[in-house]
């Protein structure tokens, strides 16, 4: 291994390193709590270091959404695999985004709450984010029904489903109608 490599694999484990733990610290203590300073603590290098990765804390959500977006396509396509059927896989879908947005607030809070400087439904959207909408059209789009376009009722169905995970998180909606709340949008929306 030449030394530029090992150069280029150390750089992208220190960045790799950042993400990891602006994760951690979010998750843990919000992100409020996620600086610069305290980063370069916990990651025992300076700020110096932390800035030549990223140019500040929006880069970081920025980062930390791209992976989000990687892991909630791959959530999605997980939970849809094994599911006879479109309508079961539409609630596949829907319980795995709701369960998906409970288990990682602050991933969810970067990937769309958060300005992590990300273009979203652009020409410019990076590739994780577009693979996280097509991962829900892939289930979604054969449930639409005739006439209606399947990117569309995609966005209309996430909507809902992003109302609901951020209703919940809230504490607007009862805590025991979450299995309700899938099933009656599954039915009320999909036309298979």
């Amino acid at each position: 291994m030449s030394v530029q490599e090992r150069k280029e694999r150390e750089r992208a484990g220190r960045e790799r390193l950042i993400v990891a733990t602006a994760r951690e610290l979010a998750e843990e203590s919000g992100w409020d709590a996620v600086t610069t300073r305290r980063l370069a603590e916990r990651i025992e290098y300076s700020q110096p270091v932390l800035y030549s990765h990223f140019r500040g804390k929006r880069e970081i959500i920025g980062a930390v959404a791209l992976e989000g977006a990687a892991e909630l396509a791959a959530t999605v396509r997980a939970a849809t695999c094994a599911a006879d059927g479109p309508r079961p896989r539409a609630a596949a879908l829907a319980r795995a985004y709701l369960d998906f947005a409970a288990r990682n607030p602050a991933v969810y809070d970067a990937l769309f709450q958060l300005d992590g400087g990300l273009a979203y439904a652009q020409e410019d959207t990076p590739e994780p984010l577009k693979d996280a909408f097509a991962a829900l059209l892939e289930s979604l789009g054969e449930v639409a029904g005739d006439g209606v376009d399947p990117g569309l009722f995609t966005e209309v169905f996430w909507a809902a489903l992003h109302g609901l995970a951020t209703l919940t998180r809230a504490g607007r909606l009862l805590p025991g109608d979450a299995a309700q709340r899938v099933e009656l949008l599954v039915d009320r929306l999909t036309r298979v």
